[in-house]
Order: C-alpha cells, then sequence, then structure tokens
C-alpha cells in the first residue's frame, strides 16, 4: 500500500523546506509545496525536491480564464510534478482546458500526467462563509455539485474536507482520488480549519490521501509526529 501522507511544506524558506523534507521524508509519501513557499522560493524549489526522487504536490489553486489556467497547468507539468490544483469554481470550461494541458504537455515531455485536483469549497470554510459571498447552497450541496462538476469535465481527483469523503464516495466514479485536508490529531490547538478528522477517520470514510500541515511541520519533533501519524494508518 502506498503512504497515503501528503506533508505540507508550509514554511518561509527553501532552507527551511528541504531541510523539514529531508527530516521527515521517511515517514512520508509526498510533500505539498504551497502558495507561500512557492512564492518565497519559486519553481526552483520544486527543482530541487524533485531531485531528491520525493513526489511533489503543487498546491497553487489555479483559478483564472481557461487558456491562462492551461498554460499555468504546462508549466507545472514541465516542473514533472505528480499533483497540482484548480479550483473547481472556475467552471467547466476551464477544468477541461487545464486536463487537457496536463494530458498533452505530459505526452510531448514522456511524463506521466499529473493528477489535477479540483478544489470544492475550501476547509476553512463553513455555511456563513457561504452565505457571506452569496451562495444559497450549504457547504456539502455546494460540494457534491462542484464535484460532479469536476467529473464530467474531465477531473480524475477532487480536494475536499474529511466531512464530505462520504457523501462523495456515493456519487463519483470509484476510481477519483480524493485528497483531504484539515487531518487533525486531536493534539493540536484550535486554528482555522472547520471541518477535520484525525487520519484514520479519514482513510476509513474514503479519502485516498492525507494532507497534513501543523501537526507535522509544527510538531516539536516533526519526524516522530509523521512516524505517529503513518503508524495510526496500520
Amino acid at each position: 500500500m502506498k503512504n497515503p501522507i501528503i506533508a505540507a511544506l508550509d514554511v518561509p524558506s527553501a532552507e527551511q523546506a528541504l531541510k523539514l523534507a529531508e527530516q521527515i521524508a521517511p515517514a512520508v509519501g509526498t510533500f505539498k509545496i504551497g502558495k507561500e513557499l512557492f512564492v518565497a522560493a519559486g519553481p526552483d524549489i520544486v527543482r530541487r525536491v524533485r531531485a531528491t526522487g520525493a513526489s511533489v504536490f503543487l498546491d497553487l489553486k489555479f483559478h483564472d480564464i481557461p487558456n491562462t489556467v492551461a498554460k499555468a497547468v504546462a508549466s507545472a507539468v514541465r516542473l514533472d510534478v505528480q499533483m497540482l490544483t484548480v479550483h473547481t469554481s472556475g467552471g467547466g470550461e476551464m477544468m477541461h482546458a487545464a486536463e487537457k494541458s496536463a494530458q498533452d504537455t505530459a505526452k510531448a515531455l514522456g511524463l506521466s500526467a499529473p493528477l489535477v485536483l479540483g478544489v470544492t469549497v475550501l476547509t476553512s470554510s463553513n455555511n456563513e462563509t457561504l452565505a457571506e459571498i452569496g451562495c444559497e447552497a450549504d457547504t456539502e450541496h455546494q460540494v457534491l455539485r462542484l464535484a460532479e462538476l469536476a467529473v464530467k469535465s474531465g477531473l480524475r481527483g477532487l480536494v475536499c474536507s474529511p466531512l464530505e469523503i462520504v457523501a462523495l464516495r456515493k456519487i463519483l466514479p470509484a476510481h477519483i482520488q480524493l485528497v483531504t485536508p484539515g487531518i487533525r490529531t486531536g493534539a493540536e490547538k484550535a486554528d482555522d480549519q472547520k471541518r477535520t478528522l484525525t487520519p484514520r477517520e479519514a482513510i476509513k470514510a474514503g479519502a485516498s490521501w492525507l494532507v497534513v500541515g501543523r501537526p507535522i511541520y509544527a510538531a516539536e519533533n516533526p519526524r516522530a509526529a509523521a512516524e505517529k501519524i503513518l503508524e495510526s494508518l496500520n
């Protein structure tokens, strides 16, 4: 069985990211590079992490006109990332363009196409957040609606909160991969994640991958924290 833990390198510099990656590599399956690190260190940090042999999840959540997103995805493929994200709220045409770009660019380069993941509703959002921006649907309804649109548009994976996994598994094809942030062990202080589960609960519910950030990188001993999470899944 693959290691389903995606460790978020949510640190402000390349040096910190590489040090953290080296420390926890034996206990995780993939590293996530998000906006903070990418803006600070640029595409080179992706190359440096890939050079270690590790898989990379580039989490920049593209959301723009279809042509712009397609070009951004192509650039990500050229960095040889294994996963990347787009916002499903960008619409079906945008998501289709993203997936087509991933497939076409990878084929031209002789690479495996990365998994283009549709982000439904951010795990920091809830019903009040949706109402604030004028969305009348409740959180779960909006997640399901956007998930179905993503699959119809050709995406092969989704990012969703742990609390929507069971509902999504009931309506989506079995091959769709679900990447789940909002993972908390229960030992952390309360933060901005509102819809969470423990690692074991999320896998049991049907998650394919777990994105784990603060429970690992903010731990006193990140390596021990990652190993403890992995052990909890066995």
